[in-house]
């Protein structure tokens, strides 16, 4: 007898799909042309036959002279765009010397703590030919701002900077966890953020609407997809209440998903959202510019589902969600290191992980049809299902009263968490196979190659902070935090006092330390 099969998201998986299992389905409606509204099919006309997607492999680790030296790697081997990882003091709002990042510093990311390291991290690098991707939330606006003043430093303008902050608080509360001030107050920070891009960094992303975290949580794709747009939806609204034009701010919005090892489900989520998206955009929010009803994304390979067991085989987990994601028409794409289970990505593994987007772009063939799964039976009813149970959740949300307040009552957390007890239950009972892990396990397995963390380098970062607070005009910045703390306290945009106290060499720690003074700090029940 045959037995029933079920996506990562329980949707059931027919044997045979025939054209009957799409009745009512109106391809015109549905699919559209690629480029064109409903932009299921993707958001450009040519998509990777015109160019293909950002290969833009994650960095950061130790000192902002050892990431340099990485990314000046990763541009040599061909590699389009930067990406950088930040170490957790710097996610938190603490600096090198902080007594909490003791034993942190440099260790899941690089350490920028001042300007200074921001000019090491940057220095010799093309600024106005590269984009960048900066993962940070919670403090993304000064990193941002250390970005633009060391650019302008090198002669780049803010109107020439192409990049992206990720600067999605929400899902840290959701998901991850490095946020530092209540909600509320976080979403003035990103509003704020939205408003001095639109005026200073008109090319800038301002926000990457994050499904990924959500999904290394444990959720399923049909929750990663609900809880991103919803909160989505929340900062949409957050910046058209303090007035902001959807026109110029809703381009600048992006989006960053998973992808994960379920071919055919992963490439109906990237489809099935893109259109949910639009039709939001469009039928919520009256936006009318094809430019603003888009869902432009970056997606990265699932690191929760490699293995620290036989790791070679990531290799191969990595290569199908690299061609998910591709196929499911991305814009950018980070590849894991096959030994990111174990530690920081080597050199070895880095190379290799580029060289798999190479692979696929450049000799699967699957960049040469703008939307080559479209039309296929399984696929086209996985993207419905995904859209209405996606639907389903935004539903939920909304009679909650939206993502801020539904996260308040810790509905998409608890969804969440049981979704990925499920999960694991079933691995731990043999439904769910995990090579190498509940099946086709081996005794001993040869060493792999783990990357050093370097105690030494961190200590060095702990003196350089000290030295720059030593050094620097101490009263310039006292009086450059004093009207920081007075605009946090009023209405104005924090984003300009915040700049003069960083570009005076005011620290991470010492901006986030007045903010945490006027707003507080986040205590989850």
């Amino acid at each position: 007898m045959d037995e029933q099969r079920y996506t990562d998201s329980d949707i059931e998986v027919r044997a045979v799909y025939r054209p009957e299992d799409l009745v009512g389905f109106d391809p015109a409606r549905r699919l559209g042309e690629p480029g064109e509204y409903p932009f299921t099919r993707g958001v450009h006309p040519t998509m990777y036959r015109g160019r293909l997607w950002t290969m833009r492999q994650y960095a950061g680790f130790g000192t902002a002279e050892a990431t340099n030296e990485r990314f000046k790697f990763l541009l040599g081997a061909g590699q389009t765009g930067l990406s950088c990882a930040f170490d957790l003091p710097t996610q938190m709002g603490y600096d090198a010397d902080h007594p909490r990042a003791e034993g942190e510093v440099g260790k899941v990311g690089v350490a920028i703590s001042s300007i200074d390291d921001m000019r090491l991290l940057l220095r010799d690098l093309p600024l106005d030919q590269v984009t960048t991707s900066m993962t940070i939330n919670a403090t993304a606006s000064t990193l941002l701002l250390l970005y633009q003043l060391v650019a302008e430093e090198q002669g780049v303008r803010g109107d020439q900077l192409r990049g992206t902050i990720q600067n999605d608080i929400l899902k840290e509360y959701i998901a991850r966890g490095t946020y530092i001030y209540p909600p509320r107050p976080s979403m003035r920070l990103i509003v704020d953020t939205f408003a001095y891009c639109a005026a200073e960094m008109p090319q800038w992303n301002t926000i990457s609407i994050s499904g990924y975290h959500i999904r290394e949580a444990g959720s399923t794709a049909v929750q990663e997809v609900a809880f991103t747009l919803a909160n989505g939806v929340a900062y949409v609204e957050a910046a058209l209440a303090a007035g902001l034009d959807l026109a110029e701010f809703a381009p600048r919005l992006s989006f960053f998903f998973n992808a994960h090892n379920n071919l055919f489900e992963e490439v109906a989520k990237f489809r099935a959202a893109r259109r949910l998206w639009a039709s939001i955009m469009r039928d919520r929010f009256g936006a009318t510019d094809p430019r603003a009803q888009t869902l432009r994304f970056h997606t990265q390979t699932g690191g929760s589902t490699l293995t620290a067991q036989q790791p070679e085989n990531n290799v191969v987990r990595v290569t199908i969600q690299a061609l998910a994601a591709v196929l499911g028409g991305t814009q950018s794409l980070h590849t894991n290191g096959f030994d990111e289970a174990l530690g920081l990505p080597t050199e070895h593994a880095a190379r290799l992980a580029l060289r798999t987007q190479q692979i696929v772009g450049y000799e699967s063939g699957v960049t040469d049809s703008v939307d080559p799964l479209a039309g296929s039976y399984l696929v086209e009813s996985l993207t419905d299902e995904i859209e209405r149970r996606a639907r389903e959740y935004l539903s939920r949300i909304d009679d909650l009263g939206g993502a801020v307040a539904a996260i308040e009552a810790r509905y998409p957390q608890e969804e969440i968490e049981s979704a990925a007890y499920d999960f694991a239950r079933r691995v731990e009972r043999g439904e769910r196979v995990v090579v190498g892990v509940n099946r086709f396990t081996e005794v001993a397995a040869a060493p792999t190659e783990v990357f050093p963390v370097d105690a030494a380098q961190q200590d060095a970062q702990v003196e350089r902070v000290r030295a720059l607070k030593r050094d620097r005009d101490n009263d310039a910045v006292r009086h450059a935090l004093d009207d920081l703390e007075r605009a946090a306290r009023g209405t104005s945009n924090v984003l300009y006092p915040m700049k003069t106290a960083l570009a005076r060499r005011a620290t991470l720690g010492e901006v986030a330390d007045v903010l945490r003074g006027v707003v507080g700090v986040y205590e989850p029940h």
